[in-house]
């Protein structure tokens, strides 16, 4: 009969699968907050508006009109509050 080998307990942070179970999570953390502090430096600006008008006076709208009044009603302050 064989006797059985003693193993000595690894500190956790020699243990590879602890650095992989907290290590892909932290990442996000860091990659998250990297990314907001990007778009706060740099926001995306308003889109101009200004639409050319028909030979009768009337603007006339293009496909890009619903998208365009939401990204400028989405990135204009709201009263009260600062940009």
């Amino acid at each position: 009969m064989q006797t059985p080998v003693q193993q000595t307990a690894r500190p956790w942070w020699r243990e590879s699968m602890m650095w992989l179970v907290v290590g892909g999570p932290a990442l996000v953390v860091v990659a998250s907050f990297i990314t907001l502090s990007l778009a706060i430096r740099h926001p995306d600006p308003v889109l101009d508006t200004s639409r050319a008008q028909s030979a009768d006076g009337d603007v006339q709208p293009d496909q890009w009109t619903p998208a365009v009044r939401a990204r400028n009603h989405a990135a204009t302050a709201r009263e009260g509050e600062e940009k």
